[in-house]
């Protein structure tokens, strides 16, 4: 008796199924992985603005105190990414014999955005710095 080696049409047929949902799981899977990607991507070109702005207004002498600032970063910066920051300063810890040349605490609040699609992303990153009451201080209000 002679015997047959290969394979049936069946069996074939039933191992190309089982390979093409093995390779579709396979692509979903890349495809969910690429979009995460990418999401972090952006998140983290943000985040690395946002670090760069912080450090930038923890340095600045010069800045308005209870007053909103903002701006956008260009597509130099910030590559193809929209984004923008909006920082607060404000007063935080201040001492009881508060006048002219006294130092205090003063907290800087930033807002970091930037546009996913058409939806607004935002974190906010809080910092730190000593400073000195000023004459402009007092006549703002600041130390009474």
């Amino acid at each position: 008796m002679k015997q047959q080696r290969g394979f049936t049409l069946l069996e074939v047929l039933i191992a190309t199924v089982i390979l093409a949902i093995a390779v579709t799981g396979l692509l979903s899977a890349l495809s969910s992985s690429l979009g995460n990607a990418s999401r972090l991507t952006e998140y983290d070109r943000a985040a690395l603005l946002g670090r760069q702005k912080m450090d930038e207004l923890l340095i600045a002498n010069k800045l308005p105190k209870l007053t909103p600032i903002e701006g956008i970063w260009d597509a130099e910066t910030a590559g193809d990414l929209k984004a923008g920051w909006r920082a607060r300063l404000s007063p935080f810890e201040m001492p009881n014999t508060a006048g002219p040349g006294v130092p205090y605490l003063e907290r800087v609040e930033l807002e970091i955005w930037w546009m996913q699609g058409d939806k607004r992303k935002t974190f906010t990153l809080e910092g730190f710095r000593r400073s000195v009451i000023t004459p402009e201080d007092r006549a703002a209000g600041i130390g009474r």
